[in-house]
């Protein structure tokens, strides 16, 4: 479906203030990386290897000098600035010359994802073809989120946005997949009562078309948004936990690199030099040996 990604790493960022009066939510640490490190590494499990990142015009400088072109990891990676905060959807119209009539696959920022098996799904549906796929989870909470519905043959039927009374549990997360298609349907939006082009919108486009697929997590992915307080320590712990206690990384853009064929041994290595203090270099080193 696609061979490129997009990072939406814009927004205000009002739900973590002061934290992010003075830096971009997306830039805050979980854990031992910056939030931005999770969102790369699962484009770059997928094979993506053309990435955009999508931020404010006060943050960009930032998000440069972290991630610089992209090079280092054998990945590209451009950028671009979003204004205000006028939606998800609005990405694909600032990313429109970027795309140049591809497809792509979209990620929000402030996710992470996590599980046994992910890399093999991911690559399986950034390849296909036509149509849409979204991802779904069951969540205790729907009503905070966009929520897909199913019939009796397990076909989404619906997908509502925050609804008051949830027809299904099952909650789309913020990585979305699309074809050629998405910047027309972007185009066709009309901001929604709160003033934004919503992403749920698309989504329903090629639901009514009959090709929007769902793909469900199961038990064994974590998917996380790090977006309160609260939602950030749950995610710097599960990482914290999780990395210990089976001495790996999770949103590890070298291992990603390394593993996808993208860079060598030896870049590895040498990737790893300025990291040694922290450990995280050693990892990297440990991983080669």
């Amino acid at each position: 479906m696609t061979t490129k990604g997009i990072i939406l790493a814009g927004g205000t960022g009002t739900r973590l203030h002061p934290l992010t009066i003075g830096v971009s939510k997306q830039l805050l640490p979980v854990y031992d990386k910056p939030m931005i490190y999770y969102p790369l590494a699962t484009l770059m499990q997928g094979g993506i290897r053309e990435v955009m990142v999508i931020t404010t015009p006060d943050d960009a400088d930032a998000f440069r000098r972290l991630l610089g072109d992209g090079t280092q990891w054998g990945i590209t990676i451009d950028y671009a600035v979003q204004p205000e905060p006028n939606g998800i959807a609005e990405s694909f119209l600032i990313a429109r010359d970027f795309l140049a009539g591809e497809g792509c696959t979209l990620i929000l920022g402030d996710n992470l994802f996590h599980g046994w098996g992910l890399s093999d799904i991911l690559q399986k549906t950034f390849v296909g073809g036509s149509g849409a796929t979204v991802f779904a989870q069951e969540v205790h909470d729907p009503e905070r989120y966009g929520v897909v519905s199913f019939d009796d043959r397990g076909l989404a039927t619906s997908i509502v946005e925050k609804p008051q009374k949830p027809e299904s549990n099952w909650a789309v997360t913020g990585l979305y997949a699309y074809d050629h298609r998405v910047v027309d349907y972007a185009e066709s939006l009309t901001p929604s009562p709160r003033g934004e082009l919503e992403i749920t919108a698309i989504n329903e486009m090629y639901l009514e078309a009959g090709e929007l697929q769902v793909s469900k997590f199961g038990r064994g992915m974590a998917w996380l948004d790090t977006g309160t307080f609260d939602s950030m320590v749950a995610a710097s712990e599960f990482v914290r936990v999780l990395e210990q206690r089976q001495s790996t990384k999770i949103g590890c853009v070298e291992e990603a690199a390394w593993r996808m064929g993208w860079i060598s041994d030896d870049q590895l290595v040498a990737l790893a030099q300025p990291l040694l203090k922290s450990g995280y270099g050693e990892f990297l080193i440990n991983l080669v040996s």
